[in-house]
């Protein structure tokens, strides 16, 4: 499993692992770690954590890999960026280049400033901007910069690319995309300077290119310089297609840009367009891609947004869409990615669920997670195949949803003798039955990979039994791992009678029930919304093809509380787009005149009702209780018993594949 990359190399994807070898740009495959933020840094300075983390992506195969962006001005100050503008880090920065190009995998510093930009809560008020207009989505109004401090920052980003250089990095990239303050810039709606650096087309441009031009002054013709374009920012009068071209024609000089890559949205309405979500169309900007890729003068374009299988990455460098593959989230979940696609191991890669998680984390201020890795970071992550325990216990595992199934094949793996119940005929649990409804299919990637490592480890599944006490004796266990999951609550502000006549479900059975039916009905879908999580909205989009109307009703000022802003962007769009209404500050009315279709909205605060006519379904998205039917029983016998997931406590995909995971190890 660890041998290096290259040794049995399978003919699959020959153009995604072949060499590209253009000017100073050297790569043994077309396959390159996007920069994403790892918030690993400490203090300023690359930790030995945020080091494993770039230097598993090279041993997984990548053939570079681009950091996130670092501190490489004076005026960036954040703790949880890389400071890279005096000597002070030079020793961290020289292992972490180290460990990465000693993979033959080349390193290259991340320049950025966000400028008035800001995904955080609340607002900044030591920004600095292009001009003194407010940020797009945090409305932040920044300091205008004075053309002196242009003139410094130019200078320290040089300064600081040549220190890189020195330290054992192969290049830069200038991140001049996402609203950033380089975007900023060359955007004419955020860019309303009368001095040189705004106006017309080529002052906007002045601030980048001379940030280019100072750093090839000052570092080797050997330094790799990339350039991250702006390709459609999603606002009107902002920087689309055409505009972009134009930028890239401009900017893509052959003798001093080594490759561009275009991003997509920016700190606004359009922010989701920046990593597209399981709502998104897999690969969703190639056409763009390919036909911006012709104005660069030449310049090796590299594509990114939603590529997750090597199968798409290697049509996208045989039909000349790009000619490499930026693959961010992909190889946060499996840093094996490249290893596995070039060995004919497909099957074995732990594929991005699109989920964002990733992004939310770092954005609450926490080192980089995954849904779909629990092992992000670690030695050893890369092809992680757990060691096999000295003693042989017997397990049984009561549950087969993502939690079960991780701790399952995780223990199996180990040497454990383990058996699974699972009431389904199939794993996977709600995670299954949310994969089935619109924008949720990625999601079996999880279940798909466990279930395989499941069996390949021996695991003893025993699917479509509800497991009753004496079903989990009969196999005599050791240990017990409870993943039962959880069910919803029956609102507390309706009559416990209505519960008993079935006539009102939860929203899990609602869609079980519809899934695979196509027929219309007239009349409006209600769900009652206390969960704020990714499920109750694709199952809202789904009732959306089943009923004339949908409405979501909660008690908060908001939906999606739980969902990354980044989703939730997308989430909002689609909702309104589809005219599903949302009625915040309201609870369900239990007086209401359900017969007749008629149904009561009270408001949480002021009592004041509104009725919703015509409703032919009303279901609810409620807090989740754990299913704990069989844990007494088996703690009376004294079998020792551990819970996992939602049947310890209801949370997220991501608490139950690294408490499964956890639990796999433990036992």
């Amino acid at each position: 499993i660890q041998e290096p990359l290259g040794i049995v190399l399978t003919n699959n994807y020959p153009h995604l692992f072949a060499p590209l070898c253009s000017g100073r740009l050297q790569l043994k495959n077309r396959v390159v770690h996007a920069a994403i933020t790892t918030r690993m840094a400490v203090g300023m300075r690359a930790s030995a954590p945020m080091i494993q983390y770039y230097a598993n992506r090279a041993r997984g195969g990548a053939a570079m890999v681009v950091t996130e962006p670092l501190s490489m001005a004076r005026n960036q100050t954040l703790s949880h960026k890389v400071r890279a503008w005096d000597d002070a880090g030079n020793d961290d920065l020289k292992r972490w280049a180290a460990a990465v190009e000693s993979e033959d995998c080349r390193l290259i510093g991340q320049i950025q400033d966000s400028g008035r930009g800001r995904h955080e809560k609340g607002r900044n008020p030591q920004a600095i901007g292009v001009s003194v207009l407010p940020d797009d989505l945090s409305w932040t109004v920044p300091r205008a910069l004075e053309t002196s401090e242009i003139a410094e920052m130019v200078a320290d980003f040089a300064e600081s690319a040549a220190r890189l250089q020195r330290c054992g990095f192969s290049g830069v990239e200038l991140s001049c995309g996402h609203g950033h303050l380089f975007h900023q810039f060359m955007s004419p709606l955020s860019n309303n300077r009368d001095d040189a650096y705004g106006g017309n087309f080529e002052n906007r441009l002045r601030f980048v290119s001379e940030i280019v031009t100072a750093v090839r002054a000052v570092c080797s013709n050997t330094f790799v310089v990339g350039l991250k374009l702006p390709g459609d920012d999603g606002l009107a009068g902002g920087i689309g297609p055409p505009e972009a071209a134009r930028i890239a024609t401009a900017l893509a000089d052959p003798q001093a840009i080594d490759y561009v890559c275009f991003t997509w949205g920016l700190h606004g309405a359009s922010l989701d367009l920046h990593i597209p979500d399981m709502h998104w169309p897999r690969a969703p900007f190639l056409p763009v891609t390919r036909a911006l890729g012709a104005a660069c003068n030449g310049v090796p374009v590299m594509a990114v947004g939603l590529i997750t299988d090597p199968a798409e990455a290697d049509g996208i460098v045989a039909r000349g869409d790009a000619s490499l593959v930026g693959l961010g989230r992909p190889l946060i979940t499996d840093p094996a990615w490249p290893r596995k696609a070039a060995t004919n191991r497909e099957s074995d890669i732990r594929y991005c669920v699109s989920c964002n998680t990733c992004w939310g984390t770092i954005v609450e201020g926490k080192p980089i997670v995954c849904d779909n890795n629990p092992r992000v970071g670690k030695p050893d992550e890369v092809d992680y195949w757990p060691k096999r325990s000295p003693t042989t216990r017997r397990v049984v595992i009561v549950g087969a949803g993502i939690a079960g199934m991780e701790a399952a094949w995780i223990a199996a793996a180990r040497g454990h003798e383990v058996t699974v119940f699972g009431r389904s005929s199939d794993c996977g649990g709600k995670a299954r039955l949310h994969a089935a409804l619109p924008g949720g299919e990625h999601l079996s990637s999880i279940y798909d990979y466990q279930l395989l490592a499941a069996r390949k480890a021996g695991a003893r599944l025993e699917l479509g039994v509800h497991a009753s006490l004496d079903d989990v004796l009969a196999s005599d266990p050791d240990t017990v791992l409870l993943a039962t999951g959880s069910g919803l609550s029956w609102p507390a502000s309706l009559p416990a009678e209505l519960h008993d006549s079935g006539a009102i479900l939860d929203l899990r059975a609602v869609a079980a029930s519809l899934t695979g039916i196509t027929a219309r009905q007239s009349g409006a879908a209600l769900i009652w919304d206390m969960d704020a999580t990714e499920g109750t909205y694709c199952a809202a989009e789904f009732l959306h093809q089943h009923f004339d109307t949908v409405v979501i009703a909660t008690a908060r000022e908001r939906i999606a509380h739980d969902i990354p802003l980044v989703s939730q962007l997308g989430l909002w769009r689609r909702l309104n787009q589809k005219r599903i209404r949302v009625v915040p500050f309201v609870e369900l009315a239990g007086d209401s005149d359900w017969e007749s279709g008629t149904v009561s909205l009270r408001n949480v605060y002021n009592g004041d009702r509104l009725s919703i006519d015509n409703v032919a379904l009303v279901s609810y998205a409620t807090p989740r209780l754990p299913n704990l039917d069989l844990l007494v029983p088996l703690q009376s016998r004294g079998i020792s018993v551990l819970r996992i997931g939602d049947c310890l406590a209801p949370r997220s995909v991501l608490a139950a594949t690294s408490e499964g995971h956890a639990a796999g190890h433990a036992v």
